[in-house]
Parts: C-alpha cells; sequence; structure tokens
C-alpha cells in the first residue's frame, strides 16, 4: 500500500514526464497498472482519496459458517466442500 503522498508525486510525476516507463524508472515504486488507476482517479476526481475504499465481503457469514461446518463433518475435504456448497473447483476452472 502506498501512502497518499507517494501516490500523488508519482501522477504529478507521471503528468510532467508523460511517459508511464519512464514515470516507473525513476520512482521505482508503481507498477504501471497502479500508476494507471491512480493517473484516472486524479483526472476524474482532480485529487486522490487519501484511504482506499473497503469492499464487501466477498460471502456473508452464514455461508462462511455453512462451509466450515461441511469440512469439520465430511472428513476435512476442501475439493467435496467446494463442491457440496457449489463453488467451483479446479476442473470446473481448467475445463
Amino acid at each position: 500500500m502506498y501512502s497518499y503522498a507517494k501516490r500523488l508525486r508519482a501522477v504529478e510525476l507521471y503528468i510532467r514526464l508523460g511517459k508511464l516507463k519512464a514515470t516507473i524508472r525513476q520512482l521505482g515504486y508503481p507498477t504501471k497498472n497502479a500508476l494507471r488507476g491512480w493517473y484516472r482517479e486524479y483526472v476524474e476526481n482532480r485529487d486522490l482519496r487519501v484511504q482506499a475504499v473497503a469492499r464487501s465481503p466477498k460471502f456473508s457469514e452464514a455461508q462462511k459458517q455453512a462451509a466450515l461446518e461441511h469440512y469439520r463433518t465430511h472428513d476435512r475435504c476442501i475439493s467435496s466442500t467446494m463442491r457440496a456448497l457449489g463453488y467451483p473447483g479446479r476442473g470446473t476452472l481448467t475445463a
């Protein structure tokens, strides 16, 4: 995680230089995708967020508890727990 000052410094340098790779080479810390995102945010809002926005949880507490209970009662097998709860398994993803 980069501080607000570091992100703002990177965006301002990118605006001044106009080149993505030159900015990254000079500063040595943002990735190209991070810098593009910061720049897009800066252009849209004329500033950067001070803190990151928290994401909503991917699974509800009830789903987490159901997964843990199934895991404990069915020989602690992760793949069968994933299948039973409807999550995609490795076989589904590679097929």
